[in-house]
């Protein structure tokens, strides 16, 4: 089996979603033969939002044209790197436009982020808050924004709205709050998740949330079981609505059996 060095919030979120796709990207290490087009998109938006938080702390001014033109550049580097499989009414040029409004959008907003960092990777090790048992693995990640009164913001794109119980129930959430009560000593302020909404009138949502260090406990518990069930070997199919688009389902038993 392949040797564990590090989690990540993305790698615990997709055990939980699916243990058998988990197996197949982080412990076989298959080549996906795609990329979905949500996945290409979010990724140029954070591209995109990443590029001019950096230009801005160094006092540059980002006009609309260069930040649509940063996301332009790395959506047509991945469609020249990768095969994007289109969801549903969705096309290139229909996406392209979509990411251009959203930016503006963001740019014009009248309470953006008062940032204090932007991109901020971190590694810590993963210790219980309450007796300081050590998993002897770390968390590894990137905070998308921190702001100056040390609130933490993370940048979604989706086709709906979220609503307060997606908020709410986000692990990268809680385990963000967690690795900056590890890295700072002191909690974060709090979280705002910003939502850019994919639809036919693009608009943002803005939404904050708290964590406690009770969820701190219980997120390291969850970390530990998943670790161990992954160090056990434990990896079956989960069905679910991410099936129609995942990057492995020539390969998944249940996925099979449905087209046979």
């Amino acid at each position: 089996m392949q040797q564990l060095d590090h989690l990540s919030s993305s790698q615990l979120r997709l055990y939980l979603q699916c243990p058998q796709k988990y197996q197949f990207q982080y412990i076989d290490l298959i080549p996906k033969t795609f990329r979905a087009s949500a996945l290409a998109f979010g990724s140029a938006i954070h591209s995109a939002l990443s590029w001019f938080h950096k230009a801005e702390l160094t006092g540059a001014k980002v006009s609309q044209e260069q930040l649509a033109k940063i996301f332009e550049t790395d959506w047509y580097s991945q469609k020249a790197d990768e095969d994007i499989h289109f969801k549903d009414s969705d096309d290139d040029m229909k996406l392209v436009v979509m990411g251009r409004e959203l930016l503006s959008l963001y740019q014009r907003q009248p309470q953006r982020p008062q940032v204090k960092g932007s991109e901020i990777p971190f590694v810590i090790p993963l210790v219980s808050p309450t007796d300081g048992r050590e998993l002897g693995i770390n968390l590894e990640g990137y905070f998308d924004v921190i702001e100056r009164d040390d609130t933490i913001v993370e940048f979604k794109t989706s086709a709906q709205v979220m609503t307060s119980f997606d908020i709410q129930s986000m692990m990268q959430l809680t385990a963000y709050g967690y690795a900056f009560k590890r890295l700072y000593g002191r909690p974060p302020k709090g979280f705002k998740v910003i939502n850019f909404i994919k639809n036919k009138k693009p608009r943002i949502e803005v939404t904050e949330t708290r964590r406690n260090d009770e969820d701190y406990e219980v997120f390291f518990h969850l970390v530990e079981q998943i670790l161990k069930a992954i160090t056990e070997g434990i990896f079956y199919p989960r069905a679910g609505f991410w099936c129609k688009e995942c990057e492995y389902a020539h390969l998944c038993p249940l996925w099979q059996r449905k087209s046979a």
